[in-house]
């Protein structure tokens, strides 16, 4: 039991999981509810590779890489981030990255002529890690748990705007939260207020940004 909830917490890291709900997205052949909206599906094979690697680079990969080097200097002392006070600086760079993954896709794109959920999901990302720090000097709320709200809200967010969008990417969304949540707290790593807490508002958040964008 533990070995399994250590692979799925790995599987499904807080940053890779909204990345599986933008893959799902860009190559679900699905219909927009408006003639004006654009397409995730409908782009070339060519943009939608940009476009997942751009966010890799800035949702896993560099923090990653910034993670590693903060564990290296000593700053914090498990990759996982155990103890909540070495949370705040993690989620500061998190919060940063996703800033400048929205502003180099506004500044690249400033007439949004990409689908509007490239532009919502890397808000998202910010708001999330914002909101997170605030509630982490509280309670050692759970990434995990957040990273499966944010591909909940998403999903539910986009198949809301699409016409006769299957509902399997999001019932499979719904259970997945419930394995990684499991997982962690079969682990320790969290309490269920701390679970569920990081789930909720991190889905509610994710879904509010990518259904009303550019509205909010």
């Amino acid at each position: 039991m533990q070995l399994s909830a250590k692979i799925i917490s790995w599987l499904f890291l807080p940053f890779l999981t909204p990345l599986y709900g933008l893959l799902i997205t860009l190559y679900l052949p699905v219909e927009e509810l408006t003639v004006e909206a654009k397409s995730m599906y409908l782009l070339s094979p060519q943009i939608k590779r940009v476009i997942f690697g751009i966010f890799f680079i800035f949702v896993a990969l560099a923090p990653s890489i910034s993670f590693y080097t903060l564990y290296r200097k000593k700053l914090i002392s498990s990759i996982e981030l155990d103890e909540k006070s070495e949370r705040n600086a993690p989620l500061f760079i998190m919060f940063a990255y996703s800033v400048v993954l929205f502003t180099l896709f506004w500044y690249k794109d400033p007439e949004h002529l990409l689908p509007s959920y490239v532009f919502s999901l890397a808000l998202t990302g910010a708001v999330v890690a914002f909101v997170f720090v605030w509630v982490n000097n509280w309670t050692k709320i759970s990434l995990h748990a957040a990273g499966a709200g944010i591909l909940v809200g998403y999903l539910i967010a986009f198949s809301a705007n699409h016409v006769q969008t299957p509902v399997g990417p999001v019932l499979i969304s719904v259970l997945l939260s419930g394995i990684i949540m499991s997982s962690r707290f079969v682990l320790k790593k969290h309490t269920l207020l701390q679970l569920n807490l990081g789930w909720f508002l991190s889905a509610g958040i994710s879904f509010f940004l990518n259904y009303f964008y550019p509205c909010v």
